[in-house]
């Protein structure tokens, strides 16, 4: 791992001399912008770095030698002290026009405890000049691994297996009679060790029938092979644990504090998304002293190799949005939302749970979001929700109707 990771960050910080190299030799400008940041979480601490943008001038992300990257220093010195992620991006101009690009994609990455090093293509079709309406599909082959689990605040949801995965996705966007939808597929396999594959289904509609009201709908569907490791399984409230990398709140405990995510009222949005398990799920994330179950820990994570799952949500009118939307400029970015919620999942064939079982929820939520899109018209910036829970069709212990208490990372359900 250590030479991995020596030649891995010598690769990054000789990276923009390369590219600085080969667009003065093509007689083309080249600008690297650094900005400073600062991070936290409870391994690391206080984190400090360098992030670094390189592109060609006046190409706003969307030109040849797209460079993202960082490198970071934890002031609590942990095992690896020095973190860095890497992302260089070289469209293929044969294939690529206005909108529709085909490129491929380097990432190098080894912080908060993970290795993600991997190579990608991608291609985008658009309609016209019409960024919303798009097609996309990626491949992904990368190495990962977890090798060191004091990062994650579950270690009960992460193995330390290495693991080659090719990863394949499909991404369509468009409206019809009804409104907007989106349809994304998924799979991946893993080819080291103990062989798994994996694949999903998530199909999005959304359908206005005013400007505050409306209904959305989601329906996902996972599958898995009885070997995958269980940060790619299912559970009925949250997202897979591997999806947690790809954001900074989530990516390592301590930057949303460690007690509040073991307090089971924090739902991270994804998956079957049955938001109002959320705390029963978290529940059996959480390993026991003893080695032995308590009602308060596990020594098994409560998990699924498949699910079904349907989301549903009804906008109605509030004054906060309506007050939100008489903002200048700010309207554009930041909006309010107040909604009432349906969930309801199964499990079928499961390998790590023996029994089928089925689950629904219904409440009440409101979410604030802040959406600054990238170049492809794509949400890019963050969602808080509270929400209320108030039926359970198998509650356990509880009364199935309760106030029950959620905050949450991420809307399930966006456009």
């Amino acid at each position: 791992m250590a030479r991995i990771y020596l030649l891995t960050l010598s690769f990054l910080l000789l990276l923009p001399f390369f590219i600085a190299q080969d667009a003065e030799a093509q007689s083309t400008r080249y600008e690297l912008l650094p900005s400073p940041d600062l991070w936290y979480n409870d391994v690391d601490g206080i984190r400090v770095g360098l992030r670094l943008k390189g592109q060609v001038p006046g190409t706003f992300e969307d030109g040849p030698h797209r460079l993202d990257a960082g490198v970071w220093l934890g002031l609590w010195f942990p095992k690896v002290p020095v973190s860095y992620y890497m992302s260089f991006t070289e469209p293929i101009q044969s294939w690529s026009e206005y909108g529709s690009e085909a490129s491929i994609q380097f990432i190098s990455s080894i912080r908060t405890g993970y290795h993600n090093h991997g190579v990608g293509f991608s291609k985008r079709w658009q309609q016209g000049f019409d960024e919303r309406r798009y097609r996309e599909a990626e491949i992904y082959n990368s190495f990962e691994k977890r090798f060191d689990h004091e990062y994650t605040p579950f270690p009960l949801l992460w193995s330390d297996q290495d693991k080659f995965l090719t990863s394949a996705s499909f991404e369509i966007q468009d409206d019809h009679s009804l409104g907007w939808y989106t349809i994304r597929a998924d799979a991946s396999m893993q080819y080291l060790e103990e062989a798994f594959s994996l694949a999903a289904i998530t199909a999005h509609q959304r359908t206005d029938l005013h400007e505050f009201w409306g209904i959305r709908l989601r329906v996902f569907a996972g599958i898995s092979s009885s070997n995958t490791t269980p940060e790619y399984l299912f559970s009925r409230s949250i997202r897979p644990a591997a999806q947690w990398m790809g954001n900074g709140f989530t990516r390592a405990k301590g930057t949303i504090p460690t007690s509040w995510m073991h307090s089971g009222n924090i739902q991270v949005a994804g998956g079957a998304n049955v938001r109002g398990y959320t705390n029963r799920d978290i529940d059996s994330f959480k390993p026991c002293q003893n080695g032995e179950a308590d009602g308060g820990c596990s020594t098994e994570p409560f998990l699924f190799n498949n699910v079904l799952a349907l989301n549903a949500e009804f906008d109605y009118w509030n004054p906060v949005a309506v007050a939100f939307n008489k903002i200048p400029y700010i309207s554009e970015f930041l909006s309010f939302r107040s909604y009432l919620f349906f969930d309801t999942g199964t499990s079928f064939e499961t390998t790590v749970n023996d029994t089928s079982t089925s689950f629904s929820n219904a409440g009440a939520g409101f979410s604030l979001s802040l959406n600054i899109p990238d170049y492809h018209g794509k949400p890019r910036g963050f969602v808080l929700r509270y929400e209320i829970p108030f039926w359970l069709s198998d509650p356990g212990d509880e009364d199935s109707f309760k106030l029950r208490h959620l905050m949450g990372f991420g809307a399930v359900i966006s456009f």
